[in-house]
């Protein structure tokens, strides 16, 4: 029953070196490095967007490229705290209520992305609000910028040979260094391409396509609800964090627990969603 589970099925995994360079005491790690270059990508993304007036109603332009940059500094922060609480409270309390200097300790891993999501959607209603900028124009915008990050961050996780699959006989298996003997899904590479590659698609054509920047709000839920489908299915590859397991009979896990609200919020943001004409910028 388990023969084709040996390594021999499976193939060689890439033993890239997870840090990509020491300066003394400084090591620099794919997995920051996707972090940094996906936020990156969404500032000059984000700039793209809002200066292009094809994309919103009567060429009304939703802000001003110094807001953007400004918002830089908040979605950062949002990112990591929200994405290290997030891990803290859903995944793994217990541990850090026993060693609470681990709760700092990001270079160690362990990010939630709905952690991260939840740090994000309050830096943007509390810049919004302070900028006076139509909150859901910024979501949409955000949003649409998002998946290549996600997408990054999913590789350095192959790289980092975590979040591996569930064993498997498909010929593309890998036996990853730490996920014992067992041939098994690469999970980390199907989320990049789910939630990064297919998803920027998607919301590309509702942006440049479909004009949906017109319509504040839909965009933002397609990312949502796409992200939350899009992990659901990958959860059904993924190995469970081993001190949580499966829920529900042994086919629930705690990302699928968290990624069916968001696909009824999504949902919601996109029926609810109307043409709204910007006013003119001062």
């Amino acid at each position: 029953m388990t023969e084709f589970l040996q390594p021999l099925a499976a193939l060689p995994f890439p033993n890239i070196d997870p840090v990509i360079v020491r300066l003394g005491p400084l090591a620099i790690h794919w997995y920051g490095l996707g972090y940094v270059i996906g936020i990156l990508f969404a500032w000059w993304y984000v700039r793209r967007l809002v200066t292009n007036q094809a994309l919103w109603t009567e060429g009304k332009l939703p802000m001003r490229p110094l807001d953007v940059d400004d918002f830089v500094v908040w979605a950062a922060v949002g990112v990591v705290a929200g994405g290290r609480i997030g891990y803290i409270l859903f995944y793994d309390l217990a541990r850090y209520i026993e060693n609470p200097f681990d709760m700092v300790a990001i270079w160690q891993g362990g990010m939630s992305f709905h952690g991260g999501l939840l740090g994000v959607f309050l830096a943007m209603v509390l810049f919004a609000r302070r900028r006076g900028i139509h909150g859901w124009s910024l979501i949409d915008v955000v949003a649409a910028s998002v998946p290549v990050g996600l997408g990054l961050v999913r590789v350095a996780n192959f790289i980092n040979s975590e979040l591996w699959g569930r064993p498997t006989d498909v010929p593309w298996a890998f036996v990853f260094p730490n996920g014992g003997p067992e041939s098994r899904h690469p999970s980390q590479l199907y989320e990049a391409l789910l939630e990064g590659l297919v998803l920027f698609v998607v919301l590309r054509l509702l942006t440049h396509r479909a004009l949906k920047l017109k319509t504040p709000g839909f965009v933002g839920g397609a990312f949502v609800a796409g992200y939350g489908l899009s992990r659901i299915v990958a959860e059904f590859f993924r190995e469970p964090d081993a001190h949580i397991g499966y829920l529900a009979g042994g086919w629930l896990t705690m990302g699928m627990v968290l990624s069916l609200p968001m696909v009824a919020v999504g949902i919601w943001a996109m029926a609810r969603a109307k043409p709204y004409t910007q006013p003119a910028l001062p």
